[in-house]
């Protein structure tokens, strides 16, 4: 139902799913204190990676995650805690903590969390204060928030959690009901401990999460089942279409959306919770990115087909195009937002890429000439998918029309790919574009055929082309057009009202046949190349025929006939006698004038 571009998407979201999960466990539990890489060698750190709000909870979560609650501490501000105290008092409010947040506690994602030393600007709190973690209690939620403070008198400033978040932890732990699993399931009944986290508790979120998914589907398939009934539309229409296509994602995102929310009523462990809202959270965009492609399928199959009813073909092709444009950027977009959840600088790649844009420009310049390429064909749209065209010496039908290159299925059956920006450049010869067919054979009859054959044929072809009704009668010639080397040439000039090839091809085998047919029935033949060698005796030239000739000839110069047969017989006496050729001026001459006298002359003189 929906294009073979989205079918690859679950392959893809079964990779990072399983990325996730071998590295979400050290990302959020291992390496969670580890600090980012500093901008210059100079500069001072904060060995615990206080230096951010994500710094610190991560550091936190793994040092709760280890049970080090002597190292947790240190993400403390314990500045209302006398100093002799602070060792055994801040171990105790460490582990507290802990024990709130896996009692009804949550703790922000890392895309909630920023990964700026200055913190988020833009959350409505002041400049040095950030949400980290909420608490779910009877009288309400409870919100704790870090605190950026001074740190060692030659290092940066770090985050703590603040005195005032510090001082609520009593209270809170006072407060806080204990979760599902620790009122059913016995302490030492939990196994052994992965990550700091019980067995049990691993083991209740892989069902809880089995749990939400079955629920999700259920829901969403009665919701499905309910909206049909309701409808009544025809499984093709708009609407039904947009529903088979989101319910499948959707179950993915519902299924997210109740694992977080039974997660906190569960009471797990909130470093097990934040390994599992890690990987919640990749497979929730992943669902999301599966719904809109779904959703732009569903939508440039429906405009496809409302252009095609209404036959505007050419923009079949821009549909596509922009179909894909539309894929590549929700792609781009879920690819970048997990990339940022697995903790890369994705700011700072994207400005990688703006200092690195010309080499990359030069790099590229192909991929960019063949995207241009692909804007122009769109445009100007010179080919249509389906169109039969000759681009450079290959003819074919186009099958596909991509971002980068053309897709050509040969005569031979082959696929020739030939890069847009390369083809952009090309001359096309579109076949499919035709309005009518040139019809324009040219005939071939021996040089026995008489000239009344020849009028014969071409009375009877003409009559032929009108009789035909696909024939344009605008323009119908039928012409005998010369003497060939070795055949008499007849050619045929009209255009067949029809712009399927096969139908064409029908009517001209027709019309070539009749031609045939009346070039037989009139005794003529059709020339092969070949010589015509006549053998026969050279006769002289004929005397009377040669005398009127003459004649001709001298009353067109102006002289009497009988002068210039004289003046010819006496030059051939004279030519006998050994006469120099000269002869007296006769009366006819000063007659005749000067231009007969010279006529005369160049006649003796010959």
């Amino acid at each position: 139902m929906f294009a073979r571009e989205t079918r690859w998407f679950p392959i893809l979201a079964a990779v990072l799913i399983g990325a996730a999960m071998l590295s979400a466990p050290l990302a959020s539990a291992q390496d969670l204190t580890k600090p980012a890489a500093p901008a210059e060698e100079t500069k001072p750190t904060d060995p615990l990676g206080r230096e951010t709000p994500e710094g610190l909870v991560r550091g936190l979560v793994k040092a709760m995650a280890e049970q080090d609650y002597a190292r947790a501490a240190q993400y403390l501000d314990l500045g209302k805690v006398p100093a002799s105290r602070r060792a055994t008092q801040g171990r105790a409010i460490a582990q507290d903590l802990q024990q709130i947040l896996d009692q009804g506690g949550w703790i922000a994602s890392g895309r909630d969390l920023s990964g700026a030393p200055e913190g988020n600007l833009d959350d409505n709190l002041p400049p040095e204060r950030e949400r980290f973690a909420s608490v779910r209690t009877p009288q309400g939620t409870v919100d704790l928030y870090l605190q950026r403070t001074k740190g060692a008198a030659d290092g940066p400033d770090i985050w703590l959690v603040s005195q005032a978040s510090v001082a609520q932890i009593p209270d809170l732990l006072g407060r806080v009901k204990a979760g599902i699993l620790e009122r059913i399931i016995p302490e030492t009944l939990t196994g052994p401990k992965l990550w700091g986290v019980p067995a049990a508790h691993w083991g209740a979120l892989l069902a809880w999460a089995a749990i939400s998914f079955i629920v999700a589907s259920v829901v969403l398939l009665s919701i499905r089942s309910g909206l049909r009934r309701f409808w009544r539309d025809r499984p093709d229409s708009v609407r039904m279409r947009l529903l088979e296509a989101a319910v499948p994602p959707l179950r993915i995102n519902v299924a997210v959306w109740i694992f977080a929310l039974g997660g906190i009523y569960l009471g797990v462990a909130v470093v097990a919770r934040q390994v599992f809202g890690f990987l919640a959270e990749v497979v929730g965009w992943i669902g999301l990115g599966w719904f809109l492609l779904r959703i732009i399928d569903v939508a440039a199959t429906v405009v496809i087909a409302k252009v095609t009813e209404r036959a505007r073909v050419e923009a079949l092709s821009a549909i596509r195009f922009f179909r894909r444009v539309a894929k590549f950027l929700v792609i781009a977009a879920v690819a970048i937002v997990i990339l940022d959840a697995f903790g890369f600088n994705v700011s700072a790649g994207l400005a990688a890429l703006g200092i690195g844009g010309i080499a990359i420009a030069l790099g590229a310049q192909k991929t960019i000439e063949n995207l241009v390429g692909s804007l122009t064909l769109i445009a100007d749209h010179p080919i249509r998918e389906g169109d039969f065209c000759q681009i450079g010496d290959k003819m074919g039908v186009i099958e596909d029309i991509g971002m980068r290159s053309t897709r050509v299925r040969t005569l031979d059956r082959t696929i020739v790919n030939v890069p847009n920006g390369m083809l952009s450049s090309m001359q096309i010869e579109n076949f499919s574009v035709k309005d009518k067919f040139w019809f324009h054979p040219a005939l071939s009859l021996r040089y026995e055929t008489t000239p009344d054959q020849i009028r014969l044929i071409l009375i009877e072809m003409r009559a032929a082309l009108y009789a035909e009704p696909k024939i344009d009668p605008s323009i119908v010639r039928v012409r005998y057009t010369g003497l060939e080397a070795d055949y008499l040439k007849i050619e045929v000039f009209t255009y067949i009202l029809v712009k399927d090839m096969n139908e064409f091809l029908e009517i001209q085998e027709g019309l070539l046949l009749k031609f045939m047919d009346i070039v037989n029935t009139h005794g003529a033949g059709f020339a092969f190349p070949s010589q015509t060698v006549y053998l026969a005796r050279d006769d002289k030239p004929q005397a009377e025929k040669a005398r009127i000739a003459a004649e001709k000839m001298a009353a067109l110069r102006g002289l009497p006939p009988d002068d210039g047969a004289n003046e010819t017989e006496a030059h051939d006496d004279g030519a006998q006698t050994g006469d120099t050729g000269e002869t007296d001026t006769t009366p006819e001459e000063s007659k005749g004038g000067a231009l007969t006298t010279l006529f005369r002359r160049i006649k003796l003189r010959l």
